[in-house]
């Protein structure tokens, strides 16, 4: 994807639907210099023709082509620029026409760069101002020239304000998918942890078992061993060690279900 082709993909779609009633202030604006070149001076008309014609295949060029390379661009315009004066130098010479570089402008702004727009935006503004001076007068050019500047510098700054607003939108619907990938992420790991730590409370109850198993039946055969010794020397004396042997398993075995129980209830949750 060209740079171009990014930049026009930023910009609103209401800025792009706004070709269409460009298209349609530029056919309007011909046809009245055609038009009224024809029913004034017909001898004129087919210099404005030929010149309205050019002005209008460039238009529509890049309207219909705005992925070309940015020096054709610059070529074009220039072109145009050549032809609006041209318009203007012909009688009756015309303020109207110098409206067509609002439309340029416009359309400008929808395939060149931020830097670059300006620059052509202050091309654009000079040589309206010029024109209008040198065909009209200082006093009565400026105050001509007004209109069409301000036009050109409002659409351009419209365009430009929009494509930002759509831009910033964009990145906050990236961060937010961001966010929620992160978040995703962070709700997996804390779902580990909670894993990891039942796996160690299950270890640590295991390892609790174990010893206290081990504890108990070295007790019981240290008990056994006692008892088959007091049967050979004081058989009187083998009922209190049964009755403590019998004790001792007991406690072994209820201690031995607490830690099953616990470990069954840590598996479950």
């Amino acid at each position: 994807m060209t740079v171009i082709d990014r930049h026009i993909r930023n910009t609103p779609l209401r800025i792009q639907v706004g070709v269409i009633p460009l298209f349609m202030a530029c056919g309007a604006l011909l046809l009245r210099v055609v038009t009224y070149s024809y029913s004034k001076y017909p001898s004129l008309f087919t210099w404005y023709s030929g010149l309205v014609f050019a002005f209008l295949i460039l238009f529509l060029l890049v309207s219909f082509r705005p992925l070309q390379p940015k020096k054709r661009f610059y070529v074009i315009y220039l072109l145009q620029s050549v032809i609006i004066l041209s318009m203007i130098s012909l009688p009756p010479h015309l303020d109207i026409i110098m409206s067509l570089f609002t439309l340029i402008c416009y359309q400008m702004a929808l395939v060149l760069q931020a830097k670059d727009r300006w620059a052509w935006c202050g091309v654009f503004c000079a040589l309206i101002l010029i024109g209008l001076i040198v065909w009209k007068g200082m006093i009565l050019g400026l105050a001509l020239a007004l209109i069409p500047i301000a036009g050109s510098i409002t659409v351009l700054s419209y365009v430009i304000a929009s494509q930002e607003v759509e831009q910033a939108k964009q990145h906050s619907e990236t961060m937010l998918a961001e966010l929620r990938v992160k978040n995703t992420q962070l709700q997996e790991y804390a779902s580990q942890v909670e894993q990891i730590a039942a796996i160690e409370e299950r270890n640590r109850l295991a390892r609790e078992l174990h010893d206290s198993v081990s504890q108990t039946m070295f007790g019981i055969i240290l008990n056994t061993r006692s008892t088959q010794i007091l049967l050979e020397r004081d058989p009187q004396r083998i009922r209190p060690q049964l009755e403590q042997l019998q004790q001792l398993t007991q406690a072994a075995l209820a201690e031995m279900r607490s830690l099953i129980s616990e470990l069954r209830t840590d598996k479950t949750n």
